[in-house]
């Protein structure tokens, strides 16, 4: 019994402690992924460490930066420093450093040079506080680092726990051979049931057997209750490397977060730091030009051009005056062009004083001089915004202030009209000396007036002949028109001999003032005027100044040697000479005013007759898209519209269309917000599509839309059939026809609009779809002249989809219109963020003068590189 009840409690013990040795692998399995996770987490920190070593080095390189401040403050000490010697020396020297405009500079750079060292001391306090960030983020590190230690330490203990987890595993194999003993016992104890007798018989074995059985199980109960207590212990140290494992895990969870949000924070910083010395950069820059700017040799910035353009007109009227002479007054524009500032403090310290003091300034200051830039003489029948009709006032304009950006001198020469708008002109001044010139076998006197529109130097011819040529109170339209501008191409070239000009380029345009290239060539070249090339501009070939041989005699032109087919006979009406043809023949360089419109007045139809002129003279001809002036047609500084906006932030727009639908006083319900306004800015001739914009007002109201037109025609029929039409639509709730022109509100109906027709059956060039796009108006357009060339259909996979940017039809009928003005008001109805994308793009498409003004400037270059040709 004994003996059974020994093997019975070790069977029990050694089941015990085998489930007790199960249950401690999984513990001891727990325990080797924990280490496993501990090993990855210690990539992690390595990680943590490189990043901190790019932070580091960021910092060294901010300390870089700092360095470079240094010796940018070092600088600025010395430009101060210049700055007072200057003013010391210029006190010495009784220069006229006193006048209020330059002591106003002066402030401005002192007050700018203030802001520096402001800007400066900011730099110094910010680098403090990135510095002491910096210690903060090593003194993490340096804990990061112990972190790492620790991790070492649990590795060791990894492996501790490893070669006991070996020990237990053969203990646990030393458990189950004992285990196999007790099974052979086991055997033995049911061989003795069956054979009492042989059990009997080998009683002395038995009790041998009994013996060792007892032995053995008491040895193995002692072994396994040994290893019991030594598995306790190990499981408590699992249990507390769980633990420091878990608030490791946390800790570096922690240090990592804080390492993120530093690793932010310095890189804000930095960017700040970087963006904020490139503003000092910039700053001193710009404080270097200013200093610059205050030598003999350079440009003042802020001195508005409209001083400039004063005294080169008044060293003009000198000149005339012969108070100067050609060498002196050629020599003294040259400075002004230069801007320099002896001679702008000259004029402004002798302002109120007689001419002989200002003279006697003047040549003390006479130096010769390299030019700057090319010198342009434009003589045209219109300037915008003084004498405007079309779209050729608005190129004088445009063109001559890009030129003018660019350090070239431009001048323009206009008749004195009496029905300009004098309040655009500053300094309007009359020349007391006149100007002679010759007309109809005699001699006029012409007043010569000075002054400065939107700040370029004008000159206004004002001739004193019985016929009164420019006090019609009309530009055009006269029964002498070829008489008044002959007469004035004449004087205005006069003007340029005696006023001791030497232009590199002479710029006329269309017909009126085509004579001058003959004129140049056969006239003045004999004369000596021999500086310039002649650049001639049709903007309509539509209308070409034909005339009796006869009458070029008035201006001098020889009539019989004119009159030939290479030269101004028409080519249509032999009998007759042709101005425009004139201008083509004799111009060293002949545009138009797009690329388009210059090939399609190669062909009969467009040409009206020069087509073959063209042809022979193509190696000078050109097509040059016209701009707009970006500064006054821009819907961010539009102070005539309700709400200003840009490409960036188009929600002014909306606001716009609300605020014209109310001054106008069509619907603006809920109802109402997804219908789109159609607008139309026209002359109402046919040239402009008067049969397409009628039915685009039906076609509009058709499809739910709202139509505004803003025109007038000079051609009485097409006046009062509109009138009649608007008396149709009188207060009605989506149609508006305003038959005048209103330049206040033409920008508001660009500015409120979604979408604009102009179905012009020929167009040279157009400015009106330009100006829609630059306020977010959708153009709907014939494929025409410069329509073709600046509105590109959506719809059209020939394209580059960068530039498609309106709707387009080819066809003069009504259905032609249908289908592009339907496609824009379904694309508006349904898919408005289709739509809005559209708007932004056609806003942001570059129509300025820049591209126009740098395609002029190449052929200017090129002509004057050429060696001059006589006719």
């Amino acid at each position: 019994m004994n003996f059974f009840f020994v093997f019975l409690i070790s069977v029990c013990d050694c089941l015990d402690i085998l489930s007790l040795n199960q249950a401690r692998m999984q513990n001891l399995e727990q325990l080797e992924q924990t280490l496993r996770e501990n090993e990855a987490l210690k990539e992690q920190v390595n990680v943590l460490k490189l990043r901190l070593e790019e932070a580091d080095i960021r910092l060294k390189t901010a300390d870089q930066e700092k360095s470079k401040i240094k010796l940018l403050e070092q600088e600025v000490e010395m430009l101060k420093e210049k700055e007072e010697i200057n003013a010391l020396s210029n006190d010495d020297d009784g220069d006229h450093i006193s006048l209020s405009e330059h002591m106003k500079a002066m402030e401005s750079e002192s007050v700018k040079l203030a802001a520096v060292d402001v800007e400066l001391k900011r730099f110094k306090i910010e680098n403090e506080t990135l510095h002491k960030e910096i210690k903060f983020l090593q003194n993490e590190l340096a804990n990061a680092s112990k972190e790492v230690k620790f991790l070492e330490q649990l590795k060791q203990e990894r492996n501790s726990l490893q070669k006991k987890l070996a020990e237990s595993q053969g203990k646990v194999a030393e458990a189950n051979s004992m285990a196999l003993e007790l099974a052979k016992l086991k055997l033995e104890k049911q061989i003795e049931r069956e054979n009492p007798k042989r059990i009997e018989t080998s009683g002395p074995s038995l009790n041998n057997t009994e013996e060792y059985s007892n032995k053995v199980s008491k040895d193995s109960i002692n072994d396994l209750e040994s290893l019991v207590l030594k598995l306790e212990s190990d499981n408590e140290i699992l249990k507390k490397v769980q633990a420091e494992n878990e608030e490791l895990r946390t800790q570096i969870q922690l240090l990592e977060q804080s390492l993120v949000d530093s690793d932010a924070l310095i890189r804000s910083q930095l960017e700040s730091y970087q963006s904020e010395v490139e503003t000092l950069y910039s700053s001193l820059e710009n404080l270097k030009a200013e200093k610059v700017a205050h030598s003999e040799e350079s440009r003042v910035v802020h001195v508005p051009w409209e001083l400039w353009s004063h005294i080169l007109t008044f060293i003009d009227k000198l000149l005339l005056e012969k108070k100067l002479s050609l060498s002196e007054s050629a020599a003294l524009r040259e400075m002004a062009w230069r801007q320099e500032l002896k001679i702008r403090d000259v004029f402004v310290t002798q302002k109120g004083q007689p001419d002989e003091d200002i003279v006697s300034g003047l040549l003390e200051l006479l130096k010769a001089k390299k030019r700057p830039g090319m010198h342009i003489v434009h003589i045209a029948a219109e300037m915008a915004p003084v004498a405007k009709v079309g779209g050729l006032g608005d190129v004088v304009t445009g063109l001559g202030r890009a030129f003018q950006k660019e350090g070239h001198l431009v001048e323009i020469v206009l008749p004195k009209y009496d029905c300009m708008d004098y309040s655009r002109i500053n300094n309007l001044e009359a020349v007391s000396v006149g100007l002679d010139s010759y007309f109809d076998g005699c001699t006029f006197k012409n007043k010569i007036w000075t002054g400065i529109v939107e700040g370029l130097p004008v000159y206004f011819i004002e001739p004193e002949h019985p016929s009164r040529f420019f006090w019609r109170r009309k530009i055009y339209g006269e029964g002498d028109d070829f008489k008044r501008f002959t007469y004035f191409s004449r004087a205005a070239l006069q003007l340029v001999v005696q006023a001791g000009k030497r232009p590199d380029i002479i710029h006329c345009h269309d017909w009126h003032t085509a004579a001058v290239a003959p004129l140049y060539w056969d006239v003045y070249v004999p004369q000596g005027l021999d500086s310039a090339r002649i650049a001639f501009t049709c903007h309509n070939f539509e209308y070409q100044g034909a005339e009796d041989p006869v009458a070029l005699a008035s201006c001098g032109l020889d009539p019989e040697r004119m009159h030939q087919p290479d030269r101004m006979q028409d080519n249509f009406i032999q009998n007759r000479i042709n101005l425009l043809k004139g201008g083509i023949v004799f111009s060293n360089i002949v545009t138009t005013v797009s690329p388009t419109y210059a090939q399609e007045v190669r062909n009969i139809e467009g040409g009206k007759g020069l087509h073959l002129t063209l042809t022979a003279q193509a190696h000078k001809f050109f097509g040059i898209l016209n701009g707009i002036d970006t500064e006054v047609w821009n819907p961010a500084s539009d102070l005539l519209i309700s709400h200003q906006y840009s490409a960036e932030d188009i929600d002014g727009k909306a606001a716009n269309k609300e605020a014209l639908r109310s001054a106008l006083r069509l619907s603006g319900t809920v109802l109402d917000s997804d219908r789109p306004i159609v607008g139309c800015i026209t002359r109402l001739v046919p040239q402009k599509g008067v049969h397409l914009i009628r039915h685009a007002i039906f076609r509009t109201l058709e499809q739910g839309g709202q139509f505004i037109l803003l025109g007038s025609s000079p051609i009485d029929q097409i006046q009062r059939e509109f009138e009649a039409l608007s008396q149709q639509f009188n207060e009605h709730p989506h149609i508006r026809l305003i038959l005048k022109y209103d330049e206040a509100l033409s920008h508001s109906i660009y500015a409120g609009a979604d979408i604009f027709i102009v179905p012009s059956i020929f167009e040279p060039c157009g400015l009106t779809q330009m100006i829609a796009m630059r306020y977010g108006a959708i153009p709907v357009a014939r494929k025409t002249g410069g329509l073709n060339d600046s509105v590109f259909d959506v719809d059209d996979e020939t394209i580059p989809q960068q530039i498609r940017n309106g709707f387009t039809f080819a066809g003069m009928h009504e259905k032609d219109l249908e289908s592009a003005l339907d496609r824009a008001m379904n694309y508006f109805m349904h898919r408005k963020e289709w739509w809005q994308e559209l708007v932004k793009k056609a806003m942001m498409m570059d129509f300025s003068w820049n591209n126009s003004a740098n395609q002029y400037a190449e052929l200017y270059a090129r002509a004057i590189a050429r060696a001059r040709t006589r006719f």
